[in-house]
């Protein structure tokens, strides 16, 4: 009895001891650059829409692209842990240029019609299977760079998206692992330039998808662990701060699981991988007369939780 109560009273104070250890803030990893600092680097967001720790200058040793940190895996993420729970200087966000919280990933993959009222929005049924297709990673920049509009095409639209960014190599993965091999989410834009989507190279969606700066990401890659419901959060566009896009990502046909499950037959997902989860309602060229974006717009996505993207048009 007395060894019992003895035991009970060990494991009260070790989880005790264990507590000021714990993260308090969410954990929002970001890529960025300062004047004052040699090359890109990885640093926290404080919160969303704050200034940024330096990981780098936390712990040196730490490597300082996101794709590098992922493929360490919980060696990396156990440092950040700790910086996030020191009281460390936080650079003003005003000093810091953000990058995209991933760059040159080995695949950027997009899923097509993937939002009940999106599909409804085109009168056209729900689909049984994911439709895949993708872009190609010269497509991505930061959450506040500018989007080129192409030459070659007059009808570039806007879609806000949720985007999935794997953790760990993984191939056949079962729905039910597949959160295992997720790092976190962030905030996407796949920017769609409709007439070669819709009408030319066959109507093959890639070549539309993928221009320079057709995938801006950002602001930062939100850990998994600090998000309490991915398949619930509210997501939005504003064009020239008009609402185009409203909506929840309770309206994905497929979720994050299912999305991970179906790829991964395919293909082997690799740390860094991003996965782009489909658009809701309200993008242009479903409009009537349809919309495109002009020189000067400024489109805004945001994701409850994850943050803003503001991308001007040029």
């Amino acid at each position: 009895m007395l060894a019992s109560a003895g035991r009970r009273l060990l494991r009260a104070l070790l989880q005790a001891h264990k507590r000021p250890l714990q993260p308090s803030r969410d954990m929002r990893l970001v890529q960025f650059q300062a004047p004052h600092l040699a090359g890109p680097r990885l640093g926290l967001e404080s919160e969303s829409g704050g200034g940024v720790i330096d990981l780098n200058a936390f712990d040196p040793t730490l490597p300082k692209t996101m794709m590098q940190f992922l493929e360490q895996g919980e060696a990396t993420l156990s440092v950040a842990r700790r910086a996030l729970a020191a009281q460390l200087p936080v650079l003003p966000r005003s000093e810091v240029t953000f990058l995209a919280p991933v760059t040159r990933p080995d695949k950027v993959v997009c899923v097509g019609m993937n939002y009940v009222d999106h599909c409804k929005e085109q009168n056209v049924p729900v689909p049984k299977e994911p439709i895949i297709f993708s872009k190609f990673g010269s497509s991505i920049v930061g959450p506040y760079d500018e989007v080129v509009l192409p030459p070659e095409s007059q009808e570039v639209d806007w879609e806000v998206e949720l985007a999935v960014i794997i953790g760990k190599k993984g191939k056949h993965i079962k729905a039910t692992d597949a959160m295992a091999y997720v790092a976190g989410f962030t905030v996407a834009q796949d920017v769609s330039a409709r007439d070669w989507q819709m009408r030319r190279n066959g109507k093959q969606w890639l070549l539309g998808k993928t221009f320079d700066t057709f995938c801006p990401l950002g602001p930062a890659l939100v850990t998994k662990d600090s998000v309490a419901d991915p398949h619930n959060l509210k997501i939005s566009c504003r064009v020239n701060g008009e609402v185009v896009q409203s909506s929840s990502t309770s309206q994905m046909v497929f979720k994050t699981e299912e999305l991970i499950a179906w790829v991964s037959q395919f293909v082997t997902l690799y740390p860094g991988d991003v996965i782009l989860t489909g658009t809701p309602p309200g993008v242009g060229v479903f409009r009537k007369p349809p919309v495109f974006l002009k020189k000067g717009d400024e489109v805004r996505c945001e994701i409850e939780g994850l943050g803003v993207i503001v991308n001007k048009v040029v």
